[in-house]
């Protein structure tokens, strides 16, 4: 194997923690804008757009883990499956719980709220993306998958 080769292969690892950890800056970006944001108008325009970004962000990510990365996984690891399907119910759950925090931020619902949301959403996600780390990360170093890593773990 090339040295270019090895490089391809090795970044599946680094682009996972890359997007991971861009998608944690997007929730605390999100939970400062609800911390900011003024009581008597809670859904400001900063608000919907952070929340609408960092939703639209995590979907896209879970969305290309299920489509393109966790069947490359289970077919080259077979032992994998039952941990897929574990890591696809975390989806979703997340898919659930924004749907919730979208349908509060459409609806003005007050900072303690939307936090409450914000709160269970980064429960899940932060546990979900431990696991699927300590799950998947070493893996990842010797997946051969030739695709666009950001349509498979979501432009970020």
């Amino acid at each position: 194997m090339g040295e270019g080769e090895k490089t391809r292969l090795v970044a599946w690892s680094r682009e996972l923690r890359r997007v991971h950890e861009r998608l944690r800056e997007a929730l605390r970006v999100t939970q400062q804008a609800v911390a900011d944001g003024e009581p008597a108008e809670p859904a400001t325009r900063d608000l919907l757009l952070f929340c609408h970004g960092f939703c639209t962000a995590l979907t896209a990510h879970h969305e290309g883990e299920d489509r393109d990365l966790f069947p490359a996984i289970a077919e080259q690891h077979p032992e994998l499956r039952e941990t897929l399907r574990y890591l696809r119910q975390d989806h979703s759950m997340i898919e659930h719980l924004l749907g919730g925090l979208q349908a509060a931020v459409t609806r003005a619902a007050s900072p303690a709220e939307l936090d409450r949301h914000l709160e269970g959403v980064a429960a899940i996600m932060e546990s979900h993306f431990r696991y699927e780390e300590r799950q998947l990360l070493a893996v990842l170093e010797t997946l051969a998958l030739d695709a666009d890593p950001d349509a498979v773990l979501g432009p970020l």
